[in-house]
């Protein structure tokens, strides 16, 4: 008997390799010091740049919304959306990416849909300006269903230690700015496939007038990188906190950044919220405190900043393309909760 024989085909992951190896060099900043097929990735750091730099990593996946990219058979977009989630997750500590790695696993290996994917990953780092120095794809048969895969996504980036966001300055007064999301980013499909495709009975390509658009695209939505608007403020210091709102909704990500003695009230009439969220309170028939527990709402990152830097934060944004930056609520005295007005 072969390896083959028994599902895993090595010659398909070889291809892979060759096909993904332009895709991470596209991605090299003068850091990588290695090329893909090395045992380790290899990333030197700038040392000039730093007089006390610190590490911050995270890791993630797109979780079931990859589901909706193997019902439309559209691959593109989720290794961006893996790429982006993740950025913002240092983002929000005030760090810069460096490089980045994926894991690709998958029942058995199409050499044409990794390449699809880590696409999608290459592109979003060259716009994040992170370097895809590695990964892994692993061919398991019998642990995936055929034609399914999952992606995960391990990030390092940089921030100066003085320069850390951590939330610690926060006092009750500050004024909580949102910025908008491109739909639901990459949390709550579990829920929104329940409703859309067994509820409401729909299919990816059901032309839904509310949304204007099918199913399947509005679903798809990449999950929006905000490295490009908040970079510019690293070295003015002026935001106190940063919450990427995912999992948990703003309900559970914004107490992340709040001290102890703090809470937060939310106005929701500051913002209108996205149809996509309207149309799965509706068919679903959701409770409010559910819908802002499970989704963003439309909102995908909130900052906390002083009353007096408001506005000027906001004029910025608008100025660097972001015109709907809103005020959405302020900082109370209280336990890390969220109450929504």
């Amino acid at each position: 008997m072969k390896y083959k024989d028994a599902g895993v085909d090595i010659d398909a992951g070889n291809e892979i390799v060759r096909r993904i190896r332009s895709l991470a060099r596209s991605t090299f900043t003068p850091g990588v010091l290695s090329d893909i097929g090395s045992f380790g990735g290899l990333f030197r750091l700038d040392r000039d740049r730093y007089q006390d730099p610190v590490l911050v990593s995270s890791a993630d996946g797109v979780g079931t919304k990859l589901k909706v990219a193997f019902m439309t058979g559209r691959h593109d977009t989720v290794g961006a959306d893996l790429v982006n989630h993740c950025v913002n997750d240092i983002l929000v500590q005030g760090a810069e990416p460096l490089f980045f790695l994926d894991y690709l696993a998958t029942g058995r290996l199409s050499p044409v849909v990794a390449e699809q994917v880590v696409a999608g990953v290459a592109r979003a780092c060259r716009e994040n300006g992170c370097a895809l120095i590695g990964g892994e794809t692993a061919e398991m048969p019998g642990f995936y269903a055929d034609g399914e895969y999952n992606i995960a996504g391990f990030i390092v980036g940089i921030v100066e230690k003085s320069k850390l966001i951590d939330g610690r300055s926060v006092v009750p007064g500050d004024v909580l700015i949102g910025l908008p999301s491109t739909g639901l980013h990459t949390n709550g499909y579990s829920l929104a496939r329940r409703v859309f495709f067994e509820a409401a009975g729909w299919k990816v390509d059901t032309f839904v007038r509310e949304l204007n658009a099918m199913v399947g695209d509005v679903l798809l939505a990449p999950h929006r990188s905000y490295l490009p608007l908040i970079k510019p403020f690293f070295d003015r210091q002026s935001m106190k906190g940063l919450a990427h709102v995912t999992g948990g909704g703003i309900t559970d990500n914004l107490p992340r950044v709040l001290p102890d003695g703090c809470a937060a009230e939310i106005d929701r009439q500051a913002w209108t919220v996205p149809p996509i969220f309207r149309v799965l309170q509706q068919r679903g028939d959701i409770t409010d405190a559910e819908m802002f527990r499970t989704f963003n709402m439309g909102i995908g990152l909130v900052i906390v900043c002083a009353s007096r830097e408001a506005d000027r934060i906001i004029n910025t944004l608008s100025r660097a393309g972001e015109p709907n930056a809103i005020r959405i609520g302020f900082v109370v005295s209280g336990d890390r909760t969220v109450t929504y007005l």
